[in-house]
């Protein structure tokens, strides 16, 4: 299995958002790209397998997705990696965790109020808060580099606010790999009970833990006003089948969502081959126990590159996700001087760290074959020779 990731796959000409359309990120096509967080791995056999056999049956109707086989899928999964059991009837099906995510920052605020979360952020989630016409207050969260340091004084004033009423949070966090422990859960979980900050958790990186660190659900320490949002999708590179799920145990919002869902929004279909797949994903525990040395290897190439070369940037192995968040503050450059040198002259692509909220860091995506990870890391080499 292990094997298996080695392998070069040719994505272009799939559209693939990462490999055919570099120029809407890049400026250009001709860069190795490392921006886009899927893999460039194949999908687990038994998922294929499911799909191939789904698509030989010639009619493609509406599906439910609200059964025993979807959610006891999840349930089995949570039980069997995280130890952690849930109820069948917290679990419902979403397009996307950020669809999930925006439903409830309207369900648990009104336009003009506020949204706390942890800056660096995924870039989404600016869009997100923004556009559904809601204030973003950010809280600032170390990265390795600073040992993942958290301001719990600056986050408690944050959360006192009035205005606030959600704290958005991300674990395993991206950019920067944190994984929250079980008693920074609690603390987190403690604030929002005490002023009464209704909790949405992203967790979609969960299964991308490097020991020692674990992942723990939030739901462990609150169950109510909280919801946790989740997909297979990044795990095992299934995001083109479009599903996630959410957990929520308050039933009062679970009813509301699903009314927001049907009625507002007319989902009540799932997309077949994204609950399939789901299902079939979740059975699939050892190209999980394979995927993750694999992923910690290359991290270990990566580190090991930027100590060994004086190309003035940092890097320190993440606790999570399969994004390196690279520390670019000693070099003498600007961000968009830095990006014409890597684009430009060494023809790769790496996420510019502005776009989550810190300028003087890169994010580059390592879930793909180790040559890949060396072919782009000796580019930067080149661009900054």
């Amino acid at each position: 299995m292990i094997e298996g990731f080695d392998k070069i796959i040719n994505r272009h000409n799939t559209y693939s958002t990462q490999w055919d359309y570099a120029i809407d990120r890049f400026g250009r096509n001709d860069v190795l790209p490392f921006s886009i967080s899927d893999t460039d791995f194949a999908v687990p056999k038994e998922v294929q397998e499911t799909l191939k056999k789904r698509i030989e049956h010639p009619i493609y109707g509406y599906t439910r997705w609200n059964h025993h086989d979807y959610k006891s899928a999840i349930t089995n999964w949570y039980l069997k990696r995280f130890n952690q059991k849930f109820s069948e009837d917290i679990v419902a099906y979403t397009p996307s965790v950020v669809f999930a995510i925006s439903d409830f920052i309207k369900m648990h605020s009104s336009p003009g109020e506020a949204v706390a979360t942890f800056i660096p952020m995924y870039d989404a989630f600016f869009n997100t808060i923004e556009s559904n016409n809601r204030l973003l207050v950010p809280v600032k969260l170390g990265d390795a580099y600073s040992h993942y340091k958290i301001d719990w004084d600056g986050l408690e004033r944050v959360l006192c606010q009035k205005n606030v009423k959600i704290f958005l949070l991300t674990n395993p966090h991206n950019p920067t790999g944190k994984v929250f422990s079980a008693s920074e859960l609690e603390h987190i979980v403690s604030f929002c009970e005490q002023y009464n900050v209704f909790l949405i958790s992203d967790d979609i990186h969960q299964d991308i833990v490097y020991k020692p660190n674990k992942y723990t659900p939030v739901l462990k320490y609150a169950k109510k006003n909280v919801v946790l949002c989740s997909s297979g999708s990044k795990t095992f590179n299934t995001p083109g089948l479009i599903g996630a799920y959410i957990l929520c145990p308050n039933k009062v919002d679970y009813e509301q969502y699903l009314i927001d869902l049907k009625q507002k929004n007319a989902l009540s279909s799932v997309s077949i081959f994204g609950m399939l797949s789901q299902i079939a994903e979740y059975k699939c525990e050892k190209y999980v126990d394979h995927l993750l040395p694999y992923l910690d290897k290359n991290m270990d190439t990566v580190e090991k590159f930027f100590t060994e070369k004086d190309l003035g940037l940092k890097f320190i192995k993440p606790q999570g996700t399969y994004l390196a968040w690279i520390d670019s503050s000693a070099l003498q450059l600007t961000e968009d001087e830095l990006q014409h040198l890597l684009i430009d002259k060494g023809h790769v692509g790496i996420m510019k760290g502005s776009t989550y909220g810190d300028q003087n860091r890169l994010r580059m995506n390592i879930a793909c074959p180790r040559s890949k990870v060396i072919e782009g890391l000796n580019r930067i080499e080149i661009a900054l020779s």
